[in-house]
């Protein structure tokens, strides 16, 4: 593991300032653990002993933001980068499971970095005073686990969002969580409860995003179920058909790990087959469960709305949801009229949900439809290399056109446009201005 740390040029000048000043100056948290295993930090914080006063005096000469004096936080703009510079502090009572009701300066970096969350999260660097590593964290980062500074019933129990967090870590950094740590994300799951609908969706899709999601919603269902109890019916439920190898649940979370880890994408995953547990039914041929796409998508909507979803993702979400079950014939005329309907980027994303369907499906017939969905997707973005028509805006005529043509102005434009759109889409006209217009005065 790296063990040398080298912080952008204005992380160094924060620290310079601060050290010139007569006092301590770390960089913090989640950019250690980050640089020591290779990543790219995304955000470099500091923290120090000096004062929230004092940090401010000595980057008079920058732009300062309060951030959060009464938390000990200022954020300091060096460069045009700003980097969030934190008092040394002791946390007082967390009454509300969330943030500390007060906080106490101190002038002890161990101090500070134990009221931190995970091991891996609580070092400090400075680049002449090293690692400063009081829980071991690197030792957890070089075994990949995720465990509390401390007793993990009071972290948790200080700000129940680090029940998501743990799980959101590990399945970002494919780390297992420490047993003891694992045991209290179990114990106290309703904390949860106490927790904002926003902070809880961002920490789901980030976790819904990371490499090890099947592992920890397989392991931790009953944490997702408390935040989404809508899923709960999905676990252990038999489809009893030849198609499945696997409950819903199973299933549902082989798909998450099937599609790639975008947020739209693994959130239609997740919710697609939400309504399978409701209208199951059964026959001599086996588990059926028709319209369990309407059903699913609305049981997404509530999901998503309860968490306050932005309304871009929701609204794409429940397409994909809708239309998961779209019986395909992988024929090109069928992927036009997919992409007229609702466009390029979300017949692509649908074929994609199918392709994850169908890879977390029975393994008997499994390979061939894979080969299928990837053969539409190469064909799809064929037709978007080609520049193919299929839509409005790319037929070679336009209802100015139709005007000079003399067809009456209202309804009748549209329709003999999607017409010729129509015709188009099928290969029996070429989208040529002269021919459609020539098409429109034979039919008169």
């Amino acid at each position: 593991m790296q063990l040398q740390i080298i912080p952008p040029a204005p992380v160094q000048t924060a620290l310079d300032t601060l050290n010139a000043a007569g006092f301590e100056a770390y960089i913090v948290g989640g950019c250690v653990r980050d640089a020591l295993r290779g990543a790219e930090p995304h955000d470099w914080d500091c923290t120090t002993n000096a004062k929230p006063d004092e940090i401010c005096a000595c980057f008079r000469d920058y732009h300062v933001i309060e951030t959060g004096l009464q938390h000990g936080t200022v954020t300091v703009v060096i460069e045009h980068m700003p980097i969030e510079i934190t008092t040394y502090r002791i946390d007082g009572v967390y009454a509300d499971h969330r943030r500390p009701d007060s906080v106490t300066f101190t002038d002890s970096l161990t101090d500070d970095l134990a009221r931190r969350d995970f091991t891996v999260n609580a070092m400090a660097f400075h680049p002449q005073k090293g690692l400063i590593d009081p829980f071991r964290g690197a030792d957890d980062l070089q075994r990949g686990v995720i465990a509390c500074v401390g007793n993990p019933r009071d972290r948790f129990d200080e700000d129940g969002l680090r029940i998501l967090r743990a799980m959101r870590f590990s399945s970002v950094l494919d780390f297992t969580i420490a047993p003891e740590t694992a045991d209290a994300v179990h114990a106290q799951k309703a904390l949860l409860h106490h927790i904002s609908a926003e902070r809880i969706d961002t920490e789901l899709t980030k976790l819904l995003c990371g490499i090890g999601a099947e592992r920890v919603l397989t392991e931790f269902a009953d944490v997702l179920f408390t935040v989404l109890p809508e899923l709960a019916p999905m676990q252990g439920f038999d489809q009893k058909n030849p198609h499945h190898d696997y409950d819903v649940y199973t299933h549902t979370l082989k798909a998450v790990a099937a599609i790639p880890p975008e947020p739209v994408l693994r959130w239609a995953a997740l919710l697609h087959d939400a309504g399978k547990p409701h209208c199951f039914t059964e026959d001599e041929r086996g588990g059926h469960f028709y319209g369990h796409a309407a059903i699913s998508k609305e049981i997404a909507r509530r999901a998503l709305h309860a968490m306050k979803c932005d309304r871009k993702r929701l609204d794409r979400v429940l397409l994909l949801v809708e239309r998961h079950d779209t019986v395909w014939n992988g024929t090109d005329r069928q992927l036009k009229r997919t992409v007229r309907q609702i466009g390029f980027d979300a017949a692509y994303q649908l074929i994609l949900l199918h392709r994850a369907d169908v890879t977390a499906q029975a393994a008997c017939h499994r390979a061939e439809r894979i080969a299928a969905a990837d053969s539409m997707l190469g064909r799809l973005e064929a037709l978007k290399a080609a520049d193919a028509c299929m839509s409005l805006k790319k037929l070679a005529v336009t209802g100015g056109d139709l005007l000079a043509l003399g067809v009456p102005q209202g309804r009748e434009i549209g329709q003999k446009l999607n017409l010729l759109l129509e015709l188009v889409m099928e290969g029996a006209l070429p989208n040529e201005r002269e021919a459609l217009l020539r098409y429109l005065k034979q039919k008169g």
